[in-house]
């Protein structure tokens, strides 16, 4: 069966599983920082492994961006987040089924769980009338609500419903209490004496009296006197109850498949939605970037680290935000210069706007346009791992042969700092092999390395440096821009790793 999906369009062949653990990448591009934060309040939903499955084609990006940006209109986000309050509140009624021991306890709040799914189909459906929707997905559903209101089946369960809660509301029985003793009777229109019994010792009365009655629980669970009573009312209208046993059989799975899918999928939006705003409140910029299969452009403005952001917005901290910038014949980014300058930020940033994109989320900057690659590969720096046998050199180089093997021209391969444990003429010549690799195979990367001459390798190298402040070195404004390199990188790099930069120095005086 075809299931509608707000995720996917239809024609677009969906993935047929949903994976639990997340790409290797997230730790490096610190994407599982985001996406722990999106989904943190939305844990009943399992959203995680959406967020795990990049799209490969443009149409299907399209498609969820287009409805993203009409849930960014308040009104019409509040009727899907009424929905699934409706949904929720249904969910939880059922979930004390399994809680109750006595038979016809459960099937009346299954009834009770139909009615409250019910209500919330009729008033989707109603508060989907007065959205004006453009995005094909929420037309697209905006007409499946319609033709399911409209359907036999679902005319059937409302009719049916409300014909049980009828034949319920009219049972009506009488009680007589003799001492231990409970005996269950037909309403026989007996008359209520309890108006004669008030008014006749009303005369007696001195003032407030010790009050005897007793108030029964309005819990959903049941005493055992209870459940003897409701057996008894049973017996006495096995009509009713026969039909209620009927009733819950014939309605099992009364809930619509296409709009189960739907309340979980639509909370990939909401909960997107609801983790920006308080970027944008700060006055950070967000966009919907254009994208390309063809053309290995790269450009954005004003772009920033999506999961630093969120930290320094809630630290009431300033976010420093960098432009991007591959053109033409340019595949290689070269990001050289001093030491917690921002050159890794600037790294982690390019992933996350690249993943972020592939799924059809807003991302961070201004006029973005980006290539849709096919893989994004990362190496960043790891401890040594003792149980390996391995060197941090060799390690580096198993790495990179691993990278280099799996790339393609569509791919994004971002290293971060490698070869920093050996010297400068052996990681120079490693350097050099590994970039004209990366250029044979026309892929787009972004480099972090000490080592500036990569820089000019060829016309399709680009140098962007970290720079600090004018006149005083040691202060960064984490800026990145495109300039030749200083010439300094490796120089900091040396007197980093032997603890004799300004920093350390300062330490060490003070």
């Amino acid at each position: 069966m075809n299931i509608f999906s707000i995720l996917y369009p239809e024609g677009y062949e969906r993935p047929g599983y949903e994976p639990l653990q997340s790409p290797e990448i997230f730790p490096d591009l610190n994407l599982d920082q985001i996406v722990q934060r999106i989904t943190a309040y939305k844990a009943p939903y399992h959203l995680n492994s959406v967020f795990y499955m990049p799209l490969k084609e443009i149409d299907p990006i399209y498609y969820r961006q287009e409805i993203m940006q009409n849930l960014e209109h308040t009104q019409c986000a509040a009727v899907f987040r009424a929905f699934a309050q409706s949904m929720k509140a249904m969910r939880e009624h059922l979930s004390r089924l399994d809680k109750m021991y006595y038979p016809y306890q459960q099937k009346a709040w299954f009834l009770d769980a139909v009615k409250l799914y019910k209500d919330a189909v009729e008033e989707l459906r109603q508060n989907l009338r007065g959205c004006q929707w453009t995005a094909k997905g929420l037309l697209a559903f905006q007409d499946y609500v319609e033709n399911y209101v409209a359907s036999a089946s679902y005319e059937t369960l409302c009719t049916d419903t409300e014909k049980m809660k009828q034949e319920l509301a009219e049972v009506r029985y009488s009680l007589r209490i003799k001492g231990n003793h409970v005996d269950v009777r037909p309403y026989s229109e007996e008359k209520d004496y309890s108006e004669e019994v008030r008014q006749t010792f009303e005369k007696f009365r001195q003032g407030a009296a010790k009050s005897y009655l007793v108030r029964f629980s309005q819990g959903p669970d049941l005493n055992q006197l209870e459940a003897r009573i409701l057996e008894r009312v049973a017996q006495l209208y096995p009509d009713v109850f026969g039909n209620l046993d009927q009733y819950c059989i014939k309605h099992q799975d009364y809930v619509d498949e296409t709009l189960a899918v739907f309340d979980r999928e639509i909370q990939f939006y909401l909960a997107t939605l609801e983790f920006i705003e308080p970027l944008r409140q700060k006055g950070l910029p967000l966009c919907y970037p254009v994208l390309s299969v063809s053309r290995k452009t790269l450009s954005v403005q004003d772009a920033f680290d999506v999961a630093l952001a969120s930290k320094l917005c809630e630290e009431q901290a300033e976010v420093v935000s960098n432009d991007v910038l591959l053109k033409g014949p340019e595949r290689v980014l070269i990001v050289t210069g001093p030491n917690q300058g921002g050159k890794t930020t600037f790294s982690r940033m390019i992933g996350q706007l690249e993943y972020l994109a592939s799924l059809g989320c807003p991302v961070p900057g201004r006029n973005a346009r980006l290539f849709l690659w096919d893989k994004i590969l990362t190496h960043f720096g790891k401890r040594e791992q003792t149980q390996s046998l391995r060197g941090k050199l060799q390690d580096d180089l198993v790495r990179i042969r691993d990278i280099l093997s799996e790339a393609t021209g569509n791919s994004l391969i971002i290293l971060n700092e490698i070869f920093t444990s050996t010297t400068l003429q052996d990681a120079s010549f490693l350097s050099y092999r590994i970039l004209q690799r990366i250029i044979d195979q026309d892929a787009l990367c972004v480099w972090v390395t000490f080592i500036d001459e990569l820089a000019s390798f060829s016309e399709k190298t680009v140098s962007v440096v970290a720079s600090s402040v004018a006149g005083h070195p040691a202060l960064r404004t984490y800026k990145l821009v495109r300039r030749p390199p200083d010439g300094l990188a490796y120089a900091l790099a040396i007197a980093e790793k032997h603890h004799v930069t300004y920093r350390w120095l300062k330490e060490r005086i003070l």
